[in-house]
C-alpha cells in the first residue's frame, strides 16, 4: 500500500492518522517521507549528539503554514517504525518558529482504542512536567550546531 492513499481519517481533527517519519530515541537523522514515491529518504544528519524524545511524524493531505503537511509529535511508550501509520488524538500543540517560519508541532498519543494507557491525558499537563522539559528542550535546541537554521 501507498502512503499517498492513507487520509488524516475520518474523525479529524478529534482523531487523525499520523505517518510516523522518526522514531522516538532515534539517533540525530533527519527522516522525511518523499510525498512523490512514498520513500522514507534522509532529510539531514544533526550536529547536536541528541535523540528524539517523542516519535515524529506528519498527518497526511494536509498543510501547515511553512508549506508542509502539519508536524505531529506521538507520545508512544516505545518507538515507532518509519513508515507506520498510528491513529491519534491531539492533546496540545508546541508553539515554534524557526528560520522557515512559524511551525507548530501538534502533541498527540494514539486513540484510547489502540492504548488505553493515556486515556487521561487530555492536555500537556497531564503529562509528567518533566516529559514536557524534554520536549521542549530538544525543540529548542536540535539546530543549535547547523548553520544558518534557529529555533525558538
Amino acid at each position: 500500500m501507498s502512503l499517498d492513499n492513507v487520509t488524516p481519517g475520518p474523525k479529524c481533527p478529534e482523531e487523525f492518522n499520523v505517518i510516523i517519519e522518526i522514531p522516538m530515541n532515534a539517533d540525530p537523522v533527519k527522516y522525511e517521507v518523499d510525498k512523490s514515491t512514498g520513500a522514507i529518504f534522509v532529510d539531514r544528519f544533526m550536529s547536536t549528539a541528541m535523540h528524539y524524545p517523542t516519535n515524529y511524524g506528519y498527518v497526511p493531505k494536509t498543510m501547515s503554514g511553512d508549506g508542509d503537511p502539519v508536524d505531529v509529535l506521538v507520545i508512544t511508550p516505545v518507538p515507532l517504525i518509519p513508515g507506520v501509520v498510528v491513529p491519534c488524538r491531539p492533546i496540545g500543540i508546541l508553539m515554534m518558529e524557526d528560520e522557515a517560519g512559524v511551525d507548530g508541532k501538534v502533541l498527540a498519543v494514539p486513540t484510547n482504542k489502540i492504548l488505553s494507557l493515556y486515556s487521561r491525558w487530555l492536555k500537556p499537563e497531564d503529562l509528567q512536567p518533566l516529559r514536557l522539559k524534554t520536549i521542549a528542550h530538544f525543540f529548542e535546541h536540535y539546530k543549535d550546531l547547523e548553520e544558518g537554521k534557529w529555533v525558538k
